[in-house]
């Protein structure tokens, strides 16, 4: 068995602090989201002020699916937690960068793009949780290294059907 340092994906797995780091980016996000979403409220804008609010409403969620503790004040805080860490990364992604969008294009704003922004990249780190890890150094060689036939053919097919004339030379 490996030691937390060393656990790599395998098998459906992630590196341990890649988790803590989604999650950290998570919790800071959702709460930079609720603080810029009510900065983006103050505004005279009808549409600046929904994505304000709706900013809050998803740096509560993500505050709330990331980090629970920080939610005791609701009873259900945990089961929404449990319910978050079994989801698999992939649909968190989805989740965390569809709705960190809204706001962004419907207000453009130094407020609504850093709140919804730190939203996105923690959508987009579950998203390399899903993607997974690349190959390790030997498979990369062995895949650099063999010889594409096909290419090679098409190459030389391709060759031979250009017919490049310099004119003052001698055709063939």
């Amino acid at each position: 068995m490996q030691n937390p340092s060393q656990q790599q994906q395998g098998g459906g797995q992630v590196a341990w602090w890649f988790k803590f780091l989604a999650r950290g980016v998570g919790t800071l996000g959702g709460i930079v989201a609720i603080i810029t979403g009510l900065v983006a409220c103050i505004t005279l804008h009808a549409n600046c002020l929904i994505a304000g609010i709706i900013q809050m409403l998803i740096g509560f969620l993500a505050a709330l699916f990331e980090a629970p503790c920080c939610c005791q004040f609701i009873e259900f805080a945990d089961k929404i937690g449990t319910f978050s860490e079994g989801r698999p990364p992939w649909q968190k992604a989805v989740a965390y960068c569809a709705l960190s969008l809204f706001p962004i294009i419907s207000c453009i704003s130094t407020s609504t793009i850093l709140g919804s922004g730190l939203v996105f990249v923690t959508g987009a780190l579950y998203g390399m949780m899903a993607i997974g890890k690349k190959g390790d150094r030997e498979s990369m060689l062995a895949a650099a290294r063999t010889d594409d036939v096909e290419m090679k053919a098409q190459l030389m097919e391709n060759e031979e059907q250009v017919d490049l004339h310099v004119p003052g030379t001698p055709t063939k």
